[in-house]
């Protein structure tokens, strides 16, 4: 808690027992055990109680519930690479030479020009975030 290694723990033990001595050293310990105690409870009552003032337990679901979100639309979009089709680069010539020229491609056919692109396959709808027929998300 404190970052109090076992070597520091047994020096001030050692210190102790010289200090109190054998007879009043278990006593010294029990009564440094209830105080430590009644110190945590009591820091732990005042956490809680400030926790429940300012809502931190609201925060932390809605907080939790965005990180789900956010994991949810990153896996559509792996999970459905056609709908963000990447834009083709253009080759870039260097400095000194001429840049190679393009032409268009013409259609092999009339019939293939006229005829339209096929169409983007459409993603599935997913549920709404509060579908009652969904097992409930745990926080």
């Amino acid at each position: 808690m404190f970052g109090i290694s076992f070597s520091e723990l047994l020096l001030v033990g050692l210190v102790a027992l010289l200090v109190l001595g054998p007879e009043r050293l278990p006593g010294a310990a029990r009564t440094a055990g209830l105080w430590v105690g009644r110190l945590k409870r009591s820091f732990n009552a005042i956490k809680q109680e400030v926790e429940r003032e300012i809502g931190a337990d609201e925060i932390r679901r809605q907080l939790h519930n965005e990180h789900i979100l956010s994991l949810e639309q990153e896996a559509r979009k792996i999970l459905n690479p056609t709908q963000q089709q990447p834009t083709p680069v253009e080759p870039v010539a260097e400095p000194g030479t001429q840049a190679p020229a393009t032409a268009p491609e013409a259609p092999a056919s009339p019939a293939a020009a006229a005829a339209p692109a096929p169409a983007e396959p459409v993603a599935p709808v997913a549920p709404a975030p509060h579908d009652s027929t969904l097992p409930p998300r745990a926080p």
